[in-house]
């Protein structure tokens, strides 16, 4: 991978997320840009041993997945949901779903990851995209949040432990009267029960990241 040094430091982060995407449009939201893993880019090629080797996370925040585009696509089809009111996307990885969220006209917004990596790449698209967001780095499952009214949700149902772990906190929060979105492509790990359908989103997908080019991702209202 090219992209100069990866170091601890923010400055290097940006760096090498600069050096080693693209701006590019979500397909399912073309009327924002992401700094994206391509195929001209390096890190798209990159393996697993490569991203171990630099001590690297997988770049989830370098692509924009499956069921953010869809909660990203719905609240700007639907901003009354998040407008005037204080916004939290979980685990945001590019920031997609929070950006859209600006644009709507929430408040306040939030994005929180454990990748700082992740809140690199957030600051650089919302300043991409011309909004103004906070990227927290911290863990916020099984913490109440008492100063936001909706939380946005995309892709976390793949691994059964943080599906789970996830969930149980989403329906907590749903029953302390927070607005839950979450979108989903029919991941493994989607509970059965607890979710009100709200919209259904054809995503453009490449075979490099799903089993096919096209899913359908559901907008799901998640119940206490």
């Amino acid at each position: 991978m090219s992209g100069g040094p990866v170091g601890g430091e923010p400055a290097d982060r940006a760096a090498f997320i600069r050096a080693n995407t693209a701006p590019e449009a979500p397909a399912l939201v073309p009327e924002l840009t992401l700094l994206t893993a391509t195929e001209i880019t390096p890190l798209w090629l990159a393996t697993e041993e490569t991203l171990a080797a630099k001590d690297l996370p997988p770049p989830f925040w370098a692509f924009p997945w499956a069921g953010g585009q869809a909660v990203a696509r719905h609240v700007l089809d639907h901003p009354e949901l998040v407008r005037g009111r204080r916004v939290l996307d979980f685990a945001a990885g590019s920031g997609l779903i929070a950006i859209a969220a600006a644009k709507a006209g929430a408040t306040s917004v939030t994005a929180v990851e454990i990748d700082a990596y992740a809140i690199a790449a957030i600051a650089l698209n919302a300043s991409l995209n011309g909004v103004a967001l906070t990227a927290e780095e911290r863990d916020v499952v099984g913490q109440p949040l008492a100063d936001i009214d909706v939380v946005l949700v995309g892709d976390v149902c793949y691994e059964k432990p943080m599906a789970e772990r996830v969930m149980a906190w989403l329906r907590d929060l749903a029953g302390d009267g927070l607005v839950i979105l979450m979108g989903d492509p029919g991941r493994t790990y989607l509970p059965k029960d607890g979710l009100v359908p709200l919209a259904t989103y054809r995503v453009p997908t490449t075979l490099e990241l799903e089993d096919r080019t096209h899913r359908d991702s559901v907008v799901w209202r998640v119940e206490a």
